[in-house]
């Protein structure tokens, strides 16, 4: 603490703030301990003011998508170092893809630009709450931080069905999956097994 100033200095690292430090006010209660009131009040609130521009952007591009019919109303934004390095909207219909979702969309371009497959260093904004196969694509990227608007039930709403593993297992309320899962077994189903352990020296992710 600075006594002269009487003010208290916080060395954050970069990852989770804009500023290098922050400086904070605090108060000598009259039994002389020190009162860090509402310490990072400040903070919170860059951190909302910033977390609320990209996610407008992701809302814009949600509109967007159904504008240009491309598809439905969902939006990503991925930010690099205060940067957006993508901003897509769905394109399951443009693209005749059923896996072109916005987040999904979004992950693939930021790779493109960035050339690189782990988005360590991003974050991505998306106008509503993943479904499963999207938050497995953002848990693959390793993008380290997600912001989303809406809640799932929003879109389920209007007929979009997000909760994927309800579905399969036959036990969603809007969607009965009509799909048949076998996990193969015998000979070939070791086989299956086997390319792992046969590539892993050859192979690496990351």
């Amino acid at each position: 603490m600075c006594k002269t100033t009487n003010c208290l200095i916080l060395f954050l690292p970069f990852h989770l703030c804009f500023f290098d430090f922050l400086i904070i006010p605090v108060v000598e209660t009259k039994d002389k301990t020190v009162s860090v009131a509402s310490a990072f009040a400040g903070h919170r609130e860059a951190i909302q003011y910033r977390d609320h521009k990209f996610l407008r952007k992701a809302v814009e591009e949600a509109y967007k998508g159904v504008e240009c019919e491309d598809g439905g109303p969902f939006g990503a934004v991925i930010v690099c170092n205060e940067e957006v390095v993508a901003s897509c909207h769905n394109m399951v219909l443009r693209n005749k893809d059923p896996t072109a979702h916005a987040e999904v969309t979004a992950i693939r371009e930021a790779s493109k630009k960035l050339n690189q497959i782990e988005l360590s260093d991003c974050e991505i904004y998306a106008s509503c709450e993943p479904c499963p196969m999207c938050f497995g694509a953002i848990h693959l990227s390793r993008v380290k931080r997600l912001v989303y608007g809406a809640k799932a039930e929003a879109a389920i709403a209007i007929g979009f069905d997000d909760f994927i593993a309800d579905a399969l297992r036959g036990t969603g309320f809007y969607q009965k999956a009509q799909l048949e899962i076998i996990r193969a077994d015998g000979n070939e189903a070791i086989i299956a097994e086997e390319v792992f352990e046969k590539t892993k020296e050859k192979f690496r992710l990351y």
